[in-house]
Formats: C-alpha cells, sequence, structure tokens
C-alpha cells in the first residue's frame, strides 16, 4: 500500500460506485480465452462470460481496436499484446526466477516435465515451466490456465488456504468433469485435500486429461504460508510413458525441489 493508499479516507476508496463495471467485463472478456479455448466465436464469448451477445460484441470490438484481440470476422482470439497486462507482474515476481533453476535440476533428475503455478481465483496459473517433451494435446506455457480441482498444482495450492477460504471455493467453485478420473463431489475433494494438506503433495491421475499423471509439492514463503507449487508430469498407459512409481520415483526428489525454492524465497524476505 502506498503512502496516499494510506491517507486516502476509507471511505473513498470503498464508497459507492468505484467499481468500474465496464472494465471488469473487459478483463472477464480476455479471461474467458484460455489454453482450451483459444479461438471462440461470438456467441462461445457471450456463453462463457454470461454476458449477452451485443455487450459481448462491443467488448471484443473495443479489444480489437486495442489490439489485445483479433478476428477473421468469425473466431476470435488473444494477440500477443495481452503479455504486457501480465508482464509487470511476472517482472516483480521473483518465483519463477528462483525456481527456474531448481525445476531445470529436477527435470534432469526424473526426465520429465516441471512447472510451478500460483492460484488465481478457482484456476492454477503457470509462471514457470521446464518441459521434456509435450504431454498434453494443448501446449503448456507460462500463462496457461486450468482449473485447480483437476490438476495436483491446483490440490497443493487449495490444500494451503485456511479453512474458511477453502470452503468458500468448494461452495462455488464449478467442478467440471474433464475426464471420467475428476473428482467432482465436492465432498470427495475436501476429503482429497484434507490427505494432500496431511501428507504435503499430491498426486492426480488422469483426471485433466487421459494419459497424464502428475505430482505436486507446495511452496512457502517464510512464514509458512504455501504461495506456489511445482509439479512433475508424466504420460501413462501410452507410448514413452514412464514405467516407474511416481511416489518412489519422483516424490522424493520433488519435495525436496520445493524445499529449495521455498529456502531461496524465505532468504529474500518473501
Amino acid at each position: 500500500m502506498t503512502e496516499q493508499d494510506r491517507t486516502e479516507p476509507a471511505e473513498e476508496r470503498g464508497a459507492p460506485g468505484q467499481f468500474v463495471q465496464s472494465l471488469a467485463r473487459g478483463l472477464q472478456v480476455i479471461t474467458a480465452f484460455d489454453a482450451r479455448h483459444p479461438r471462440m466465436t461470438l456467441s462461445d464469448v457471450a456463453r462463457r462470460t454470461g454476458l449477452t451477445r451485443a455487450t459481448a460484441r462491443r467488448f471484443l470490438l473495443t479489444l480489437e481496436e486495442l489490439g489485445y484481440v483479433r478476428t477473421d470476422g468469425r473466431l476470435f482470439e488473444l494477440t500477443p499484446r495481452v503479455l504486457r497486462l501480465g508482464f509487470s507482474y511476472l517482472s516483480a515476481l521473483s518465483l519463477p526466477a528462483l525456481a527456474g533453476p531448481h525445476l531445470e535440476a529436477l527435470s534432469a533428475q526424473v526426465e520429465e516435465s516441471t512447472s510451478a503455478s500460483v492460484l488465481d481465483g478457482s484456476d492454477i496459473v503457470y509462471v514457470a515451466r521446464v518441459s521434456t517433451h509435450r504431454i498434453m494435446t494443448v501446449a503448456i506455457a507460462v500463462g496457461t490456465r486450468f482449473p485447480a480441482h483437476a490438476t495436483s498444482m491446483g490440490r497443493v495450492l487449495l490444500a494451503g488456504l485456511d479453512a474458511q477460504r477453502r470452503a468458500e471455493y468448494l461452495r462455488t467453485a464449478r467442478l467440471e468433469r474433464l475426464t471420467e478420473h475428476t473428482l467432482t463431489d465436492p465432498a470427495a475433494l475436501e476429503a482429497d485435500l484434507q490427505r494432500v494438506r496431511a501428507q504435503g503433495w499430491a498426486l492426480v491421475d488422469q483426471e485433466l486429461e487421459i494419459g497424464l499423471r502428475s505430482v505436486a509439492a507446495p511452496v512457502t514463503d517464510r512464514t509458512g504460508r504455501v504461495v506456489a507449487a511445482v509439479n512433475v508430469s508424466m504420460r501413462v498407459g501410452m507410448p514413452g510413458a514412464s514405467a516407474g512409481d511416481p511416489v518412489r520415483d519422483v516424490v522424493p526428489a520433488l519435495l525436496e525441489c520445493a524445499r529449495r525454492i521455498s529456502a531461496d524465497l524465505a532468504a529474500t524476505g518473501r
């Protein structure tokens, strides 16, 4: 909080009418695009945002004029300019820089892809990645988002929430069934989160995509609060899949990687 923020009257900061709905809706349109929906029609955007077609069209055309969206006349997609919106956050965030060398070392040790992510609402967002091979039907890169409930890093991050925030997530989140293995029952998910919290790591087997298994561990700040997660992703049941036991072969190295990143993060005073 800046000095100006501290001296600004509370009634000014939280006064009715301070919320800019048009800005919120514009951001809602941008975040409707993700790895599973990189290109959408006007109707798709309206459906995913809950906006009317007319409203969605106005925001899409405005974003196109500003250079954040492009269209072929039917399908809309984001342009690289949207990366400017996240650059300030990533450049100020020490986590990707700190995690990078450790993820590279872990990837070399276990010969699998490794990643780090943070929680954003009901999604995880990748902030660092070391890829050994493509393991999903969609490309994964920094900025990729996936539903937290169906990912190992999401389970770790959700398990790290306090009881009130976790209960709010389970009450409001849309637990979409992505494969036949995806946990969508709130009670079953809560039980798994309790197990993850107790054991200190998570295993998710083919809940995000068939053929994909991953294990994740928490990264903590100097106060012990979970601020990020790291994972190892593996292919299963297909050519090139790992033959070993992920718990026996991967988890100890993963936990050590998370510990080292946490130690580096604490050393920065964060």
